[in-house]
């Protein structure tokens, strides 16, 4: 299975260019953590694991998460799959809430938000951001 940390600059685009799913949006982050941090060259991060790594990303984008509306609405870790493809595991899941598209693609597009996710791309091994939006209620 092909790992996946960052997204692809046509998955952002097709993310926002969805107009018509406006309100707010539910990212399910679902991580996995390198053992030991991958840094790049140059880095003056001092060595850790992974997960100590993206507790650094953590501390680092909670602010931006609030300056731009969102926030965690739940996070764990990953007591096991009933329902994956073989082999596939993951350690956490959090699920993050922004007030819509934009919010997100404003956040995650920041100088101070790219500075922070060095520490996530040094952090996951592999991840999947997954949005969700809430359906309308049933009608009787």
């Amino acid at each position: 299975m092909k790992r996946s940390v960052e997204p692809r600059p046509e998955q952002i685009e097709s993310f926002v260019g969805d107009a018509a799913a406006g309100g707010p949006v539910v990212m399910i982050n679902l991580l996995r953590y390198r053992e030991r941090a991958e840094y790049p060259p140059g880095s003056d991060a001092e060595p850790c694991t992974g997960r100590e790594a993206y507790a650094r990303y953590g501390a680092g984008v909670t602010p931006l998460l609030a300056a731009h509306g969102a926030k965690v609405v739940w996070g764990g870790r990953v007591a096991g799959s009933v329902i994956a493809p073989e082999g596939e595991t993951w350690d956490d899941a959090i699920l993050v809430e922004y007030p819509s598209r934009e919010a997100f693609v404003k956040m995650v597009t920041s100088p101070q938000y790219v500075e922070v996710a060095t520490h996530r791309t040094a952090a996951l091994l592999d991840s999947r951001l997954i949005a969700t939006q809430g359906n309308e209620a049933p009608r009787e």
